[in-house]
């Protein structure tokens, strides 16, 4: 029976900036969806204005892609704090101009060293969520020295003004945080009672301060964050040491230590001991082109490459919405989570068969398994090369996330996914410090091993990042020249959102913004998802018959919000072309 269903912590707005010089029109409030933006020497994508246009306002001054990209950050962790901010982690792919060369910058959080396996036993998800044990160790703060130092040309000091000045001047809150803030106030028993804003100083901040009304800041509301600037400040002058040592790293520890919910046990010694690690990148080839992304602990590259592997062996005709494409995407995504469940964890702990994963003749063999009906629920296969025994992971909760694509005038490429977890992180914002904790940590398995005893491969363990599906992606040429950039939140959605991106461009001959427009489908071995159509933001389709098509097929389906904030910049002969998701606050700016 098919069934109608929305979600809690992907929501969605409207915003644009763009065209070549400063800034376009507000969206049209018409049927039709928006149309591409495109510039000749630079752009920024984000997933809301002001971060675009703090962005573009660096390049324009000579910065690179990592300048903007500190810029870009700082803003969204104010404008934004649902979904990034400096208590959180991100993957960041860099393409070099100079020297063709593609890195990825692992700045995923960590548990702390004292954690254990049984870390969340007897929890249920928002329990966890809602706690000091939810926490894991920021890398946003050493992610943007990191990236800045290898790669930037501005002055450390000079990429915070943009954000300093929204936090001291004051922002507008956007509807959707508004939103999202009563979406959650309304799951407490009572605002006296409260579990979600349990802490005083996230609640006096995100709401009116009544326990009477108990309702958001208002939409429009001007406000201001001057804990933010004051952090600012300290990185400014500091760096990523003002933040994971001294004063505000004692902040961090005693919010976590003292949660009102269940104490953490995060320590300034686990602040001190963070690393942002540079990986490979993982490549996959798709028609002529190679796709790269993060390797795990994301499962992203990898999930997304065998969407696209899997693919590559059928006609996918010339339409985006037909039925057979649909069926053929959901089984391709069947067959990538089957085996993203069981093998991906962080490899700093676990065997993961990369390689084997991303095999032409082991991908071959998985396409050999897709009929004209649907599968069911697919079963791992066994690729080739070593891994570590272990069982599948079925929970996924990853949701408070944002993506950030850049180019520059010097021809580098940065695609970032940078995140909280779910929305507003754990809850709780620092005294003194102005942004928010994550809940990174729920992503691990709360079951460490299966009923016969095989571990999971992404259990908690000391000092361990786990698994992501953020999916950071930049696409090369035949030449090795970048020709798309992408990226997008939501969850373990966001691989079906990024690989619909690149099938849209590369298959389809669609635009970057039309890649975007597309309504989504995806099936992450369950149900076969369908994007309920948006006026003015998506492509108009008749959905029920699709699903109509689909259930002929033998499809469980499901209508609703699949709400992404996919980025995206495709590289021309003419120039740069910008999509960004007006599901949410996309934003495309540069010139």
């Amino acid at each position: 029976m098919r069934r109608s269903w929305s979600i809690l912590v992907s929501f969605a707005l409207v915003g644009l900036v763009g065209p070549a010089a400063e800034a376009a029109p507000p969206p049209s409030t018409s049927e039709d969806p928006p149309t591409a933006v495109t510039t000749k020497r630079e752009m920024v994508v984000t997933a809301n204005p002001l971060a675009t246009k703090a962005g573009v306002k660096v390049l324009r001054r000579g910065g690179t892609a990592a300048d903007a990209m500190v810029a870009v950050q700082t803003v969204l962790g104010l404008v934004e704090p649902q979904s990034s901010g400096l208590g959180g982690g991100a993957f960041l792919v860099w393409y070099d101009g100079r020297t063709g060369e593609l890195t990825t910058y692992d700045a995923r959080e960590k548990a702390p060293l004292s954690a254990t396996e049984d870390r969340f036993a007897g929890l249920d998800f928002f329990t966890a969520w809602q706690s000091g044990l939810s926490v894991g160790v920021p890398g946003t703060p050493q992610l943007m020295e990191t990236v800045h130092a290898e790669h930037g040309k501005r002055r450390w000091h000079t990429l915070f003004g943009p954000a300093l000045r929204l936090a001291r001047g004051g922002y507008h809150v956007t509807a959707r945080t508004a939103d999202q803030v009563d979406s959650l106030l309304a799951l407490n028993a009572s605002c006296t009672d409260r579990l979600f804003f349990r802490d005083p100083t996230a609640f006096d901040y995100f709401t009116n301060g009544s326990t009477e009304d108990c309702a958001a800041v208002p939409a429009g509301t001007r406000v201001r964050n001057r804990d933010y600037a004051k952090t600012l400040r300290t990185l400014r002058f500091r760096g990523a040491e003002g933040f994971y040592h001294g004063r505000l790293a004692t902040k961090i520890v005693r919010s976590v230590q003292t949660d009102p919910a269940i104490p953490g046990d995060l320590t300034r010694a686990d602040l001190a001991a963070y690393d942002v690690v540079e990986r490979e990148p993982v490549c996959a080839d798709y028609r002529g082109h190679e796709v790269c992304g993060m390797g795990p602990p994301s499962s992203g590259a990898l999930a997304v490459g065998q969407i696209l592997g899997i693919l590559e062996h059928f006609d996918l005709g010339d339409d985006p919405l037909d039925e057979r494409f649909v069926h053929l995407f959901a089984q391709a995504g069947r067959l990538a989570f089957a085996d993203r469940n069981l093998y991906v964890g962080d490899t700093d702990f676990v065997t993961v068969p990369v390689a084997g994963m991303l095999d032409e003749e082991y991908l071959a063999s998985r396409a050999e398994l897709v009929t004209e009906t649907d599968m069911g629920t697919a079963a791992p296969g066994t690729p080739p090369g070593e891994f570590d025994p272990t069982s599948s992971q079925q929970q996924d909760t990853e949701g408070g996330t944002s993506h950030v694509s850049i180019v520059d005038r010097y021809g580098n490429a940065l695609s970032m996914t940078t995140t909280i977890e779910s929305s507003f992180g754990n809850g709780v914002m620092v005294p003194g410090g102005g942004f928010l904790l994550n809940n990174e940590l729920t992503d691990f398995s709360f079951a460490p091993v299966a009923g016969d005893g095989t571990p999971v491969a992404n259990r908690v363990q000391p000092g361990k990042r786990p698994r992501s599906s953020m999916s950071p992606t930049i696409v090369l040429d035949a030449d090795g020249d970048v020709a798309l950039v992408t990226g997008s939140p939501g969850g373990s959605s966001i691989i079906g959102y990024t690989a619909q991106s690149i099938v849209n461009v590369l298959d389809f001959g669609l635009d970057a913004q039309q890649a975007v427009n597309v309504p989504h489908h995806q099936n992450r071995n369950g149900s076969t998802n369908l994007e309920e159509p948006i006026p003015g933001v998506t492509w108009a389709y008749d959905v029920e018959a699709l699903a109509d098509a689909l259930e002929a097929r033998g499809h469980p389906v499901t209508i609703g919000a699949l709400t992404s904030g996919l980025s995206v910049i495709q590289v021309t002969d003419d120039g740069y072309v910008g999509g960004a998701d007006h599901r949410r606050d996309g934003a495309v700016g540069g010139r």
